[in-house]
């Protein structure tokens, strides 16, 4: 919707009608009976009813199909006053248990001071005819919680929290909201709610509460740690800890280590001594520790095979023509005889060669296995290069969408998969989290095979399973190095190698998959990269803008990043037509034909194959899919993910950008027939080697980097492998009663 400059005002007016609202987003549409006027509002409106009187804050605004509308940003509401609005808000299903014909009989009895009865004294409702004691403990129920959720609404919207934060909250604590909060503001931050520290440590202020509480020392402690989940550490040091929340409350040392002293020893917060002591929030340790013991005993496994191993080996070969090298028939080895086998390697070393060869022996000696990657684009790939059924890691443990908040799986130690073998690609993607619910859901006498390269970009979640894995020296792993002789005819995979080794990439050369063109400002960059796109590409090679080529950039914001890059093909690609529908969002505008990506998982999306018939739930972050209709008098649209057709309503579309260009964070995982990369200025701390060699290994045809030559080596030079605090690798080494290595700094 756009959102004219209007100023902001407030209204008053009656709920006439609820036209639509989402009970999960509080998202509605309602109508609303001013004295001047019938007015559309939209707006976070959550549990609204017709009759009930609101005092709206916010601005007008203009919807391409509806016109004039009243977005509301804040609202107030009060219960309806005549016996006429009291009546259309009973009627309108806001008590369970009520219905028309039983709200005018309570209105009939009342009048006026209905409201005020079903409030201080509900118990007279049995002297309304039809309502029997029983009847009236039902609605009386009811009622208590309709009364207790607007209060807490009520308080939670005086300190400023939004209506989504208060229904969060009131989903998760109910009618003891208002107790909660008023003796501990801090738990709104957690991550049901999200409610910013700044804000819960004003209400905790506002409320009374001393400055060194206890209870603030730990709220600012637990969100520092919350917070640098969001940059990938499970745990930090404790100093660094008591320096932030020193910062965050002005509270000195020793209050702060002797309150940290207290969590640890309560078990709210846990402590490792290493060089240095680090502090874990009790979900990250308790997942850490659980990796770390299930694969100690994994590894306890023996697994035994029919025949001799080097002979089967043999025996592929000759079957399939290929001759593997001697790290190649490691690998097969060990993944035989091992309960569990890293396998990695840079591009052209022949992992999906090897990764194959143990598939086909594993299912000679009769075992299931099963293949997943952390999204469905790298999913969709290793089940193309394996020839066998692969699926997201969400899809095969089978998310349990009658759990509460927080994702969980219906596959975990009580219901295991069947697989005798599991098999993931693209580990490197694979977070702590994540991974700690796939061991949950591998049986006991499981066999484990983890494909990936560590020279990528690590998790975009907390953790860095791969290479803590690797670097514990407690995993079998063999690294595939050799570079075969097929795949070194390709730039793309020497420049790559040269990237991660250090070496700058060649530049120079102009021949075969790997291009550089030299741009001297940003708008040449921007304009080139537009032109390669949406006209040079296709015309050249015959790709298709939407479904071969990806432009790729480090960085969102800037003149080169995702918003302005998308903006500049959109216009080239998609621009405005009569009769092509298009959405006004608050950021961007959408179009029917528009490349868009999901930017969050969303497991109650439902799905379906047109071709198939087949049908299923979940739409993943990082999915890429084109809309195929907007329909604005119905509020939706269709969107084609992979050959999935899904419907998105409108205030849905919070949960999309347009990915003619995306991050290259977003592109783990995914391969694309041709990579546009543009690499001129940006931030320092984005450019570095593992984020320059990930983009560069996403093309598998075709690569073209426009910029500088300065920023490329730049990239290269810069080896801050996004450095992160961990605990897996330690733990591991414990657990296995080998001594830590004295480089802690290295995992954290």
């Amino acid at each position: 919707m756009a959102i004219s400059r209007e100023p902001v005002v407030n209204i008053e007016g009656t709920v006439s009608e609820i036209v639509y609202m989402n009970p999960e987003t509080g998202f509605a549409v309602i109508e609303v009976e001013t004295e001047e006027e019938l007015l559309p509002v939209v707006g976070e409106l959550y549990g609204v009813n017709e009759g009930e009187e609101l005092r709206l804050t916010g601005s007008y605004t203009s919807h391409p199909k509806f016109g004039r509308q009243f977005k509301a940003m804040a609202y107030e509401r009060r219960m309806p006053a005549t016996a006429a609005a009291i009546r259309k808000f009973l009627s309108s299903g806001a008590v369970k248990g009520i219905g028309a014909v039983l709200a005018a009989r309570i209105v009939d009895t009342f009048g006026d001071d209905t409201m005020t009865v079903l409030e201080d004294t509900p118990g007279r409702l049995t002297e309304v005819k039809g309502i029997s004691p029983k009847k009236a403990d039902a609605i009386i129920s009811e009622l208590g919680q309709m009364f207790g959720m607007r209060a807490a609404m009520n308080f939670l919207s005086t300190y400023g929290l939004t209506p989504a934060e208060g229904v969060r909250a009131w989903k998760k604590w109910g009618p003891i909201t208002v107790d909660i909060v008023k003796d501990n503001p801090y738990l709104l931050c957690d991550d049901e709610i999200g409610v910013e520290f700044k804000k819960a440590d004003e209400i905790a202020l506002s409320l009374g509460l001393e400055e060194d509480s206890s209870k603030r020392l730990f709220g600012a402690a637990s969100h520092v740690l919350r917070h640098n989940l969001k940059n990938g550490h499970t745990c930090l040091a404790r100093q660094t800890v008591v320096q932030l929340v020193m910062r965050l409350t002005g509270v000195e040392e020793d209050a702060i280590e002797e309150d940290l002293d207290q969590r640890i020893k309560e078990e709210e917060l846990f402590s490792v001594q290493r060089n240095r002591e680090f502090l874990f929030l009790p979900a990250m340790y308790n997942a850490e520790r659980y990796i770390a013991l299930r694969l100690g005993m994994m590894l306890q496994n023996r697994f035994f095979v029919s025949r001799n191993i080097d002979q089967m080996i043999d025996q592929i070969e000759a079957e399939k023509g290929i001759h593997y090298e001697s790290l190649q028939r490691e690998a097969i080895r060990e993944a035989l005889q091992k309960s569990m086998l890293i396998l990695t390697g840079g591009p052209g070393t022949g992992k999906t060669t090897t990764l194959n060869a143990i598939i086909d022996l594993l299912e000679d000696e009769g075992l299931s296995i099963a293949i997943a990657a952390p999204t469905g684009r790298a999913a969709k790939r290793v089940s193309e290069v394996t020839g066998r059924e692969a699926k997201t890691i969400h899809r095969l443990l089978e998310v349990d969408f009658g759990s509460s908040e927080v994702t969980t799986f219906v596959h975990n130690e009580q219901h295991p998969l069947k697989a005798d073998v599991v098999v993931i690609d693209e580990m490197s993607m694979v977070d702590t989290a994540l991974f700690e619910s796939l061991l949950r859901g591998c049986r006991m006498g499981c066999k484990l095979i983890l494909v990936g390269d560590s020279d990528q970009l690590p998790s975009v979640g907390p953790g860095n399973v791969l290479r803590d894995l690797i670097d514990s020296g407690c995993i079998p792993t063999v690294e595939l190095k050799q570079v075969f002789r097929q795949a070194a005819e390709s730039r793309i995979v020497t420049n790559a190698h040269r990237i991660v080794a250090g070496e700058y990439p060649d530049l120079k050369t102009r021949d075969n998959d790997f291009f550089f063109l030299r741009r001297n400002t940003a708008s040449g960059v921007l304009s080139t990269v537009t032109e390669l796109v949406a006209k040079r590409l296709p015309a050249s090679y015959g790709y298709s803008p939407l479904e071969d080529i990806q432009v790729l950039t480090p960085q969102r914001k800037g003149d080169l990043g995702v918003n302005a890059i998308n903006e500049s093909l959109q216009a080239a690609l998609n621009p405005p037509q009569k009769g092509k529908r298009e959405y006004k969002s608050t950021f961007c505008t959408f179009r029917e034909g528009d490349k868009v990506l999901q930017t969050r998982n969303n497991y109650d999306i439902e799905w379906e194959k047109p071709d198939s018939r087949e049908k299923g739930m979940g739409i993943y972050n990082g999915d890429i899919g084109i809309i195929r209709k907007i329909d604005l008098v119905g509020g939706t649209m269709e969107i084609d993910f992979d050959d999935r057709r899904c419907d998105y309503t409108l205030e849905m579309a919070g949960e999309l950008e347009l990915a003619y260009a995306v991050t290259v964070h977003k592109s783990q995982g995914s391969e694309y027939s041709a990579v546009v990369l543009p690499i001129f200025g940006g931030y320092d701390k984005l450019y570095f080697r593992n984020l320059l060699y990930t983009a560069v290994t996403r093309a598998r045809k075709l690569l073209i980097i426009v910029g500088s030559e300065s920023r490329v080596y730049q990239m290269v030079d810069n080896n801050r492998k996004m450095l992160r605090y961990t605990g897996l690798r330690w733990f591991l080494q414990q657990e296995a009663g080998k001594q830590n290595t004295p480089n802690d700094e290295a995992d954290g």
